[in-house]
């Protein structure tokens, strides 16, 4: 790479940085190629972008960015899953890893928090942006259907009655 492209490379990783508040790092080492690809295509699924970049390029982009205590993450074989759902990643990192032990969590970070493996681990079972939504949902129709069906009970029964009596004439 020369040095102009390096240069253009670090500042839009730096910008990709900025722009999502959740970055997962994570070594693939031992994983083959069919497997990194269905562990991109699901992080792509999920509106996630996956980076492997050499890690000195990766802590130059780091420096004076919000995620820069990320820093020490990055030794050995990396990766980065950067997204603006840390639940999402999170859950599809933790998943993908139960089935294929080479994969190892590294840690991350979450709204200017750095994550250790167990704290990614920890995440990925809390539901996801979407899943709250229909759970708040869920319990705001709730109490509106009981009260429904409370107030049009005695209506019905007393049509179930009136039927009733006109079937007896």
């Amino acid at each position: 790479m020369k040095k102009t492209e390096k240069v253009n490379y670090i500042n839009n990783l730096k910008k990709d940085l900025e722009a999502n508040n959740a970055l997962m790092v994570y070594h693939y080492i031992g994983l083959n190629v069919k497997q990194l690809d269905e562990l991109r295509n699901k992080m792509r699924e999920a509106g996630a972008l996956v980076k492997v970049t050499k890690n000195r390029i990766t802590k130059l982009a780091l420096k004076d960015t919000s995620h820069s205590q990320a820093n020490d993450l990055f030794k050995g074989p990396t990766a980065v899953a950067l997204s603006k759902d840390p639940i999402s990643i999170a859950k599809i990192l933790v998943n993908f890893q139960k089935s294929n032990e080479k994969l190892k969590i590294v840690g991350g970070i979450m709204d200017d928090k750095l994550l250790g493996p167990q704290e990614v681990a920890e995440i990925a079972t809390l539901p996801t942006l979407d899943e709250a939504r229909a759970k708040i949902v869920g319990l705001l129709q709730a109490p509106q259907q009981k009260l429904l069906s409370i107030l049009l009970a005695p209506g019905s029964k007393i049509a179930n009655l009136a039927h009733a009596k006109s079937l007896k004439n």
